[in-house]
């Protein structure tokens, strides 16, 4: 019995609680209540959460329709997932290309030109399309899974307490509003106490209505610091988890460094295939090579062996990514100084470094002999390098 009677009292507190978040809302909408404003550093961090999600999600659904253009496959593969199970191993495009060239040149007679080119095609084929399975499956692994990650964990752990801040920020502001409203009752009733009264009785009343006014008065102020304690608590406890945001773009940062590597040892790998097919082919007599009036000299491409050749069969382990926006290189060319924005918060390692902070605009300059990787920064009288990756030019 004393289990339900604690529910039914339970449940009542919480309704009245729903209510009052209720009505302080709506009279907010209205424009017949105050608001308490958030702190600019902490609406700045809620703003910064909020588009961190909004970008990864859509960073990260873009990235599932490039590994995977097939939507149904996609579809397939979220079930088995949500199931943990594993999705059953299919082939994909080249692989599937790969193998209808194997069977067509063996219809055809191996022996035969045709026949013969086309089982070379379709064994290149099948090599393209284990590497592109690896790229999907390094990806998934390096860069989808930490984004997912963020977005089904960090995120949602930011967006529960983010509503429950705005609960406590509600029960603030309405128990601001009934302390506002109790003072000014007992202010009207001290006025009338104030005038000449007759009788015994009604002085009695009055007072004792007087006493109940200032109890009630003394109870909202007692609630009111009670809720603003809880308040200030919740916006402390967002604060501190909005700032490992910084934290989630540099990890995210150093996803993006290993998707590009896959991306770079794909096409790397996809290139060297497709230059062995064109030399293997090119074993063919001429007059099978020529089409129409085509001559029978097989293009060599121009821009790939620039692009690819020299670069993708190198190491790629430091691969590190610039921001795009400005051309940092070109303060090493110019003699003065350049204004340059901060992207990133960081921290001095030793003397000879600058500390740096988010949006704010330095003054940048290369001296002779310097690590081509830094600039020597300037902030008033503070002077000291700065990493490059960390700066964006101004014009």
């Amino acid at each position: 019995m004393n289990i339900m009677d604690f529910n039914v009292k339970k449940l009542a507190a919480d309704a009245g609680t729903f209510l009052s978040r209720a009505v302080q809302f709506t009279e907010e909408k209205l424009g017949q209540a105050e608001k308490t404003e958030l702190d600019a550093h902490l609406e700045n961090l809620l703003s910064k959460a909020e588009c961190t999600k909004i970008w990864t999600e859509k960073i990260m659904k873009q990235t599932e329709v490039l590994l995977q253009p097939n939507p149904n496959a996609r579809i397939e593969e979220f079930v088995y997932e949500k199931l943990d199970r594993k999705a059953p191993s299919r082939s994909n495009n080249p692989e599937l290309l790969g193998q209808y060239m194997i069977d067509a040149g063996t219809e055809f007679g191996p022996g035969t030109a045709y026949g013969n080119a086309l089982i070379k095609c379709g064994e290149t084929q099948k090599r393209i399309g284990t590497a592109d399975r690896e790229l999907i499956q390094t990806s998934a692994l390096n860069f989808l899974t930490p984004l997912r990650n963020f977005i089904e964990g960090d995120y949602k752990t930011i967006a529960k307490e983010r509503k429950l801040l705005q609960n406590k920020r509600l029960d603030l502001d309405a128990a601001k509003t009934r302390l506002k409203k109790a003072k000014a009752a007992e202010a009207r009733n001290s006025q009338l106490n104030s005038a000449r009264l007759e009788g015994d009785n009604i002085m009695v009343n009055f007072s004792y209505m007087l006493n109940f006014l200032h109890v009630k008065w003394l109870k909202s102020e007692q609630e009111l610091r009670i809720t603003q304690s809880e308040f200030d608590r919740q916006a402390e406890i967002t604060r501190l988890l909005l700032e490992g945001i910084s934290s989630t773009h540099a990890h995210h940062l150093r996803c993006l460094n290993d998707f590009v590597e896959a991306q770079m040892t794909y096409y790397a790998q996809c290139y060297q295939y497709m230059l062995d097919l064109q030399k293997q082919l090119g074993s063919f007599p001429s007059n099978y090579l020529c089409n129409n009036n085509q001559t029978a000299a097989t293009p060599t491409p121009s821009v790939l062996p620039n692009v690819i050749g020299s670069s993708a069969m190198a190491s790629t382990s430091g691969l590190v990514i610039t921001p795009p926006p400005a051309n940092l290189n070109d303060v090493k060319e110019y003699n003065g100084s350049r204004k340059a924005r901060v992207l990133y918060d960081y921290d001095a390692a030793n003397s000879t470094e600058l500390s740096l902070l988010a949006d704010e605009v330095i003054t940048v300059f290369s001296v002779i002999g310097m690590d081509s990787d830094w600039l020597m920064g300037e902030r008033g009288n503070q002077k000291g390098k700065v990493p490059i990756t960390y700066l964006e030019l101004l014009n």
